[in-house]
């Protein structure tokens, strides 16, 4: 995975509430195995009209729009339990999901694939929302090392919640086992020590 510290982009506004992990990537786009690729299917059936042309109304398929945070509505990721939600997302671009509820097995698939889901209050989600629709050209700064959300030239900020084990993996860029490596020399010593 790549190291995560801070991001700074532009985002693309999803103000809908339940999005569950068949809107994000159907299941009939999920017989690959390879993690790549499933980016083009993000969203597919909102993004696209039945006889396959862009679906200009979708936030995504929007010009003014872009920028590598989603900020969506509340109960991100509901549903079932495929881990193809988080590669889909990551595939498209998106570094940084924000919302005030996500469900439990997406948080953790997303941060198990370098993809970091921000949790805040409704009250911020709200004004984050209205202020990337009517202003496209701001900018969000997440700063994972503080555990921090603000929007770029105001004072308009709040804290997020993370596990440290997951906060100190993405800041290393380790999976669970690059985390494991990373312990060699300690559980060496370790077992160095033991008597048997």
């Amino acid at each position: 995975m790549a190291k995560f510290t801070t991001i700074q982009s532009t985002a693309i506004p999803l103000a809908i509430k339940n999005i569950d992990t068949d809107q994000i990537i159907p299941a009939r786009f999920l017989k690959a195995t390879d993690r790549k690729g499933f980016g083009d299917n993000v969203f597919r059936d909102w993004r696209y009209n039945k006889e396959g042309s862009e679906n200009e109304t979708f936030a995504l398929n929007n010009t003014k729009y872009s920028g590598s945070i989603l900020v969506a509505g509340d109960n991100f990721g509901c549903g079932s339990s495929r881990e193809h939600a988080a590669w889909a997302l990551s595939d498209y671009g998106f570094k940084v999901i924000v919302s005030s509820f996500f469900a439990d097995i997406f948080k953790g698939n997303a941060l198990n694939n370098g993809l970091l889901p921000v949790q805040v209050s409704a009250a911020f989600l709200n004004v984050l929302l209205t202020e990337v629709s009517e202003k496209p050209e701001i900018k969000l700064e997440v700063n994972l090392e503080t555990q921090t959300i603000l929007v770029q030239g105001m004072s308009f900020k709040e804290s997020f919640e993370i596990d440290p084990y997951k906060k100190t993996c993405m800041i290393n860029g380790y999976d669970d086992i690059d985390y494991l490596l990373s312990k060699k020399e300690i559980i060496t010593a370790f077992e160095a020590k033991k008597t048997y």
